[in-house]
């Protein structure tokens, strides 16, 4: 099968895209680095392995319509991190910006290739549920009303404008990612590395998260499964409180837990993006376990078990 994806180098990326390519699959990863419609060959991943693609998301299709034909699935994760910097204007706009022309232009691809590919699965986050509290959260709930989920709610629609071109569409709410070297995690061991970790704001707000394993594994799950369709959330089936969270992070780095983060300090250090770390997101994979999903890691204890190895 011939997989196209945008944002395969990154965290999530990566190893989806090495995944497919070891089972002797035709990945093309787009990326910005290479003039658009220029290709490389990944050297290492065997054949026909990894292609990387020149393309630029500036919400026309460009070059990418040949790309697409052919292919079985288009996997979207394009977009500006929402973190490592202060929320101005300018970062809210890159971080909007980034994914809506993304995304437009492979809906424009879609309209422009002459074989279109059948899945169109594409990026969100559990931040389209806004700050909920203590409420569970399926794929059926409504929309926040903060920026992250005004983001997410349009960035989901221009992917389901891919629909109009006969492909199934399949949106990811994504939770927190965990693995060892890369994503939240290492920023969020770091307090415990040196003995003052612990819970942040209070600790009471619900944290939505996924082992890495699980999430990569749930995309290919999802490709693979035709009754699949709409927003999946991608989560593990046991969100924990951020206190939870911590107090079993702790014990993964036996260090201890006992140092809150408060409220007013992360709010001045951080501005608004501080206020993606209290909302509270209590979703759970409705679809997934529906449609026979069988998590390897579905506690937070498993997973931080499978990540520090004890």
């Amino acid at each position: 099968m011939k997989v196209v994806i945008a944002g395969g180098s990154g965290f999530l990326g990566s190893p989806l895209s090495w995944a497919w390519a070891e089972e002797g699959h035709d990945v093309r990863v787009l990326t910005r680095s290479l003039a658009p419609g220029q290709a490389q060959h990944e050297s290492g991943t065997g054949s026909p392995g990894i292609t990387r693609v020149g393309w630029e998301p500036d919400g026309s299709a460009g070059q990418l319509a040949r790309e697409f034909d052919g292919a079985g699935a288009v996997i979207n994760l394009a977009g500006t991190s929402i973190a490592g910097a202060r929320w101005t204007a300018a970062r809210k706009k890159a971080i909007r910006d980034s994914r809506i022309r993304a995304t437009q232009s492979l809906v424009a691809a879609f309209a422009e290739s002459a074989s279109r590919p059948a899945v169109f699965v594409s990026a969100s986050g559990v931040g389209y549920y806004g700050d909920r509290g203590t409420e569970v959260l399926t794929e059926d709930a409504s929309p926040g009303a903060d920026f992250l989920a005004k983001v997410c709610s349009e960035w989901e629609t221009e992917a389901r404008r891919a629909e109009a071109h006969g492909a199934r569409v399949v949106l990811l709410r994504t939770g927190i990612v965990l693995e060892r070297e890369g994503g939240a995690l290492p920023q969020m061991m770091r307090p415990f590395r040196f003995f003052v970790g612990g819970p942040l704001a209070g600790g009471r707000q619900y944290m939505s998260w996924i082992h890495r394993h699980d999430w990569t594994e749930m995309v290919r799950w999802i490709v693979e499964t035709p009754q699949v369709a709409g927003p999946v959330n991608m989560t593990a089936p046991h969100p924990v409180t951020n206190r939870e969270f911590s107090r079993a992070l702790g014990r993964a780095l036996h260090r201890p837990s006992l140092a809150p983060a408060p409220r007013f300090a992360l709010k001045t250090i951080l501005g608004e993006m501080a206020e993606s770390l209290f909302a509270s997101q209590r979703a759970v994979p409705a679809r997934a376990l529906a449609a026979g999903y069988h998590f390897r890691y579905p506690e937070i204890e498993i997973a931080f078990r499978g990540i520090f190895g004890d």
